[in-house]
């Protein structure tokens, strides 16, 4: 049995947040991870007034505004904006924003490339203190990988997959339906985060997204993602949000393999999301001439809400000046933001036809 860390970085002295957006995520996410973390919420803005009143009412929170023009004007000199908006909307926000702020935006950084270098530059020019919430690279469970691959227990990385079979209720995002991209931008997104987080930048990405018949609506449910780190290290991102067979039937994990132990994690809030399941996190690390024993270890957390808490501490410690800035910054996850992009355009792309060598 090894000794795993799970833990997360924590300021040394919390900032009031004024969160924009009482969405669905706001409320199973966000705001149950600040709770948790001590972190003090000290107004919200919605459009829909009905909606921030309930969810102010839900978790205490001390002021309803009006408008954003109102927050901005009312918040504290240290505050904390915490931004849950569609991507699209996000440029727009920014510029209500005060100069030198500090800001958390919920992913994705704009529905597209374009977008994501558009809130790029006006993070640059009004001095931002600007992170994306990446959330999954703080979960509990990631920090007990990262922990172990930085140990160098698990040897040589050769093959990284993420594997998600379960059935997702698209409905609770209704923005989604008029949206040209879903699943990748959405969803998978998450992935292509964490293998550039764990794994660096791939030399390449080849992608297929797929719609289904039970749901012609939505752009995609489905996608598959190959991210290219040379031949010997394979990463990988499948999956599938309209298995509804059962739930006997569904999992999501997270495995990681090396020549000296792997490590495999059930991501349990996918599953009969949002209530979930408990995520389990199992690894084995080898001994040479003895046959391989896995083990299970608490993470003391997990991905909704506990990772969110790592998201804002990010940016909470370089506003500080705890840090130089934020693991999540605008200036990292541009690169996830161009990854997505890249995969997007080896779906419209498509693959090589057999005729062609015929």
């Amino acid at each position: 049995m090894f000794s795993i860390d799970f833990s997360t970085i924590k300021p040394t002295a919390v900032r009031p947040i004024y969160v924009v957006g009482a969405g669905s995520i706001v409320n199973d996410a966000h705001l149950p991870a600040y709770a948790s973390a001590g972190f003090p919420v000290a107004g919200i803005f919605d459009p829909r007034r009905d909606k921030s009143e309930t969810t102010a009412e839900r978790f205490s929170i001390p002021r309803v505004f009006e408008s954003l023009t109102e927050m901005t004007s009312h918040a504290a000199s240290d505050a904390v904006f915490d931004i849950a908006v569609p991507g699209d909307a996000l440029p727009e926000v920014l510029k209500a924003i005060p100069d030198g702020s500090a800001v958390l935006m919920q992913k994705p950084m704009g529905n597209n490339l374009a977008q994501a270098r558009e809130v790029l530059r006006i993070a640059g020019e009004k001095k931002l203190i600007a992170a994306v919430n990446f959330q999954l690279r703080y979960a509990p469970f990631i920090n007990g990988l990262r922990d172990l691959m930085k140990k160098g227990v698990l040897g040589e990385i050769y093959d990284v997959e993420v594997n998600v079979n379960v059935f997702t209720p698209w409905k609770t995002w209704d923005f989604l339906y008029t949206l040209p991209r879903v699943e990748i931008l959405y969803h998978s997104i998450h992935y292509i985060d964490l293998m550039r987080s764990l794994l660096g930048e791939p030399r390449a990405i080849q992608a297929k997204s797929f719609r289904h018949p039970l749901m012609p609506e939505l752009a995609s449910v489905r996608s598959s993602i190959v991210m290219d780190y040379g031949d010997m290290l394979r990463a990988s991102i499948h999956t599938n949000h309209a298995n509804d067979f059962g739930p006997d039937q569904q999992d999501a994990y997270i495995k990681v393999e090396g020549t000296g132990g792997a490590v495999k994690i059930r991501l349990g809030v996918l599953m009969d999301y949002p209530k979930g399941v408990p995520d389990v996190f199992s690894y084995c690390i080898k001994t040479q001439g003895v046959m391989p024993v896995w083990h299970t270890a608490d993470p003391g957390g997990t991905w909704f809400p506990d990772a969110f808490v790592g998201s804002m501490a990010q940016v909470m410690c370089a506003a500080s000046g705890e840090i130089e800035k934020p693991d999540n910054s605008v200036e990292d996850v541009i690169n996830t933001m161009i990854c997505v992009e890249t995969a997007y355009l080896s779906h419209e792309k498509g693959g090589i036809h057999p005729e062609m060598l015929k």
